[in-house]
């Protein structure tokens, strides 16, 4: 085997210390699973600047919108996993938005809120998570769950 190139100063792979993770129910239909990953992150983005990287450009100087500095994980569980989560991300105090199933018959974001509102903690009916905090801290907040397909 031929020995690995040195890798060039200041282009060392980027590691982080922290993760961007969304859980999903896995009885959910595929155009719901990208609704609700597109809304969960969202409000990460909104909270967690630092979550955030540097806007982008193409060859011809056309400017494009800054997205978040590292990859989103994805993954599935059960609904039961899926609550036991939610559970853990409060206990750790994660950073985190929800999703539940009585935001699909809503259509704006004062209703989203509002539905979100009308139910207690322990009764949301989540279908989705999204988490951000210290690698460690958000692997045990998701044990149980596995990647997305």
């Amino acid at each position: 085997m031929a020995p690995m190139a040195p890798i060039a100063p200041g282009r060392e792979p980027v590691r982080f210390d922290t993760k961007i993770a969304v859980l999903l129910r896995a009885d959910l239909a595929p155009w719901q699973r990208l609704n609700v990953t597109a809304f969960l992150v969202s409000g990460l983005g909104t909270q967690l600047p630092e979550v955030i990287g540097e806007p982008y450009e193409d060859a011809d100087g056309v400017p494009y919108l800054p997205m978040f500095r590292q990859p989103v994980l994805v993954f599935e569980a059960t609904k039961e996993t899926l609550t036991t989560a939610h559970t853990r991300a409060l206990t750790r105090a994660l950073p985190r938005s929800v999703f539940t199933s009585d935001l699909f018959t809503t259509g704006n974001d004062r209703d989203n809120r509002a539905a979100v509102r009308a139910v207690p903690t322990a009764e949301l009916d989540l279908v989705g998570l999204a988490v951000y905090g210290p690698r460690a801290a958000v692997d045990k907040t998701l044990k149980g769950a596995h990647m997305h397909p």
